[in-house]
């Protein structure tokens, strides 16, 4: 007999917790609403407006959810996430042009800024919808168009030779990348750039050693020094965003009270721009060594893959970062969610436990160890949703976050809303496909392909949640410790100087 009351108090668990997370979404939307127009009778109104695409939004979650039903549309999947992904992207860029068109002609040194701004999104959002389009040749996933050519087929069919090129030429770019963030950020003196760039520049020459000399003998039985090197480069990865997170809000802290105004409504406005800026270093780390990590673990044909990822969701970071209050903050936060989700079936993963990569989660491991291992083929199998999450400390430094006025002293309410919808929204939407495919999965335990196709499904569910789960986590904390840094050394300064004019 069937322990029908323990699914039944298993889905009920599962649902409550569902709705938690979506009411959560509703009042944080609800409150953020309330800060920007001011009034809660502004902020009913707003609510009672939908735009199109938050409508699509939800569109794309109900029609994923129905395609959960069909074991075709499962072996498939990556279509539909490609499909929905670059089709929210469209209605996007759609939304920028008509903005684009209907400015209004009255202050032509405003009009001049806002048109560069819109020429700028609509520039970024080309790029990623070419991105995620090159992204979606790269491996012809599923069951039953995998017999097809694609970019990696052709790739492996010219020599490695070419794939090694490509490959090197990805490291290069994102180290590159990583460097002029780092050259972009304001210095005091060009020593400290310089200083800052070499240090950055070590665990990116690391991996280019890596790829150069020892990645095609990882594999061999004297690979004694490869495992040895790659060891290396994991403690150098860990240490430097160890290193970046504790200590990043502390150094980049100003040393006197003169920043502070005597003014105490900006106490908001000092808050965020110190606490911003900490993010953007912290999170330019994470995503840097995320890219590191993931050139040492993935297939070399899938290097440059992973950076068309990163262009994409570092595009959608700097789009919506310049749109100002054109697009609501959960409707940004989803689209990372849905690059990060169709980047997944990019990298060649499917809902077959076949195109698990083993033998990438061997790399570095010089005694077996079924844990460190596991951990690796978790970092690989889920790179992409896990970079888009990482990538989340970044948009919140980028992106303006409304406060209300009444609570701009709280500081709960002001961590409240940098890390509210980066976290939720995600975790939010994740939880619906999560309950959603586990009453599937109940309906078709008696189903011909339940073993072979729903059940592999469910585990890469249940693996997508936990993925989610530490990556929020991860933000969470490193927001929240960053504000906390910045909130006690405003307050201390504020108390000193209010000393000194007494």
């Amino acid at each position: 007999m069937k322990p029908f009351g323990l699914l039944a108090c298993g889905v009920a668990a599962m649902f409550l917790s569902s709705m938690i997370f979506l009411a959560l979404l509703f009042s944080l939307f609800e409150e953020n609403l309330v800060g920007e127009k001011g009034s809660f009778f502004c902020a009913n109104a707003s609510l009672r407006g939908w735009y199109f695409d938050e409508i699509f939004n939800l569109f794309m979650v109900t029609m994923v959810v129905i395609s959960m039903g069909s074991s075709s549309m499962i072996e498939e999947e990556q279509y539909i996430w490609h499909f929905f992904t670059v089709s929210f992207h469209l209605v996007v860029l759609r939304k920028l042009v008509q903005t684009f068109t209907s400015q209004p002609m009255q202050n032509m040194n405003n009009i001049s800024t806002a048109s560069k701004r819109r020429h700028l999104q609509i520039y970024l959002i080309i790029v990623v919808l070419a991105s995620g389009r090159f992204l979606r040749g790269w491996h012809q996933g599923g069951v039953n168009w995998v017999y097809l050519p694609d970019i990696a087929k052709w790739l492996a069919q010219a020599g490695n030779a070419y794939i090694k090129m490509l490959q090197l030429v990805s490291a290069i770019l994102i180290i590159s990348r990583h460097l002029l963030s780092v050259v972009w950020l304001k210095w005091s003196s060009r020593k400290y750039a310089t200083l800052a760039v070499l240090i950055h520049s070590f665990p990116g020459l690391l991996v280019l050693l890596y790829i150069t000399k020892y990645q095609d003998v990882a594999f061999t039985e004297s690979n004694y020094a490869a495992t040895s090197f790659t060891q290396i480069i994991y403690a150098t990865l860990i240490i430097y965003v160890a290193g970046t997170v504790l200590f990043a809000p502390w150094v980049m802290l100003p040393r006197n009270s003169s920043f502070l105004s005597n003014d105490p409504s900006e106490f908001q406005k000092t808050f965020l721009i110190l606490v911003r800026g900490a993010s953007y270093v912290v999170g330019s780390i994470y995503i840097y060594c995320w890219c590191l990590l993931q050139l040492v673990l993935q297939q070399p044909v899938n290097t440059a893959a992973f950076l068309l990822i990163l262009i994409q969701i570092l595009g959608s970071i700097w789009c919506f970062a310049n749109s100002g209050h054109l697009f609501r903050e959960w409707v940004e936060v989803s689209a990372l969610y849905y690059v990060g989700m169709a980047g997944h079936f990019g990298l060649g993963n499917t809902n077959t436990l076949a195109t698990i990569d083993v033998a990438g989660a061997f790399i570095g491991v010089s005694n077996h160890s079924t844990l460190l291992s596991g951990i690796l083929m978790f970092v690989i199998t889920y790179a992409s949703p896990v970079l888009s999450m990482l990538s989340m400390v970044v948009y919140i430094a980028m992106k303006d976050t409304v406060v209300r006025k009444s609570q701009e002293h709280a500081f709960g309410h002001l961590v409240k809303m940098l890390i509210g919808f980066p976290c939720l929204v995600p975790l939010g939407l994740n939880s619906i496909l999560l309950i959603a495919y586990t009453i599937v999965l109940l309906l078709m335990r008696n189903h011909l392909f339940v073993w072979s196709v729903f059940s592999p499904k469910y585990l890469y569910v249940c693996a997508t949640t936990a993925s989610l789960c530490f990556s929020a986590t991860i933000v969470a904390l490193t927001v929240a410790y960053i504000s906390m840094v910045v909130f006690r050394h405003v307050q201390d300064q504020q108390f000193k100087k209010d000393m000194a004019s007494h």
